[in-house]
């Protein structure tokens, strides 16, 4: 079995990857470039994959050490081996995970803004102006509002 400290330096070279691909979905929604966010988004779902898969081989590792498997016990494990250089190797993953962490927040908020912009949109372009909201657009491209209709029951 690896060294936890071997998967680190793993997920330390995709995490910064997935921030450069963060970076690269924040300029496409702020320009509202749908083929760059097409793009983006399934590099970065294998990434986080990928992350998920070498976290689990730590994590295991871990284990195999006598020790949580969980990033918890990274700490100690650190302490056990006294290298510095594998616990900045661990700090700058744990940095590197909170920019990722941030920009991917930032990313939902652009997300969620735009969501609600298109749904304005929608919902005026639905709405003829002076009508109730209750119009809408036909297939003709002519409003139909439904009003109340009068059936007769013959008896």
């Amino acid at each position: 079995m690896a060294s936890p400290i071997t998967t680190v330096r793993d997920e330390l070279s995709l995490i910064g990857t997935i921030v450069e691909l963060l970076k690269q979905e924040q300029r496409a929604l702020v320009a509202a470039d749908t083929d760059a966010l097409n793009a983006v988004t399934p590099q970065k779902s294998q990434l986080v994959g990928q992350m998920g898969a070498l976290a689990r081989q730590r994590h295991q590792a871990l284990a195999a050490a006598g020790l949580s498997a969980d990033d918890a016990a990274m700490p100690a494990w650190l302490e056990a081996q006294a290298d510095p250089a594998a616990t900045s190797l661990w700090q700058d993953l744990l940095a590197a995970a909170l920019i990722a962490k941030e920009l991917n927040r930032v990313n939902g908020m652009l997300i969620a803004k735009q969501l609600s912009h298109n749904q304005t949109i929608l919902q005026a372009m639905r709405t003829p102006v002076g009508a109730a909201d209750t119009g809408v657009y036909g297939p003709t491209g002519h409003t139909s509002v439904s009003a109340p209709s009068r059936r007769l029951v013959v008896g």
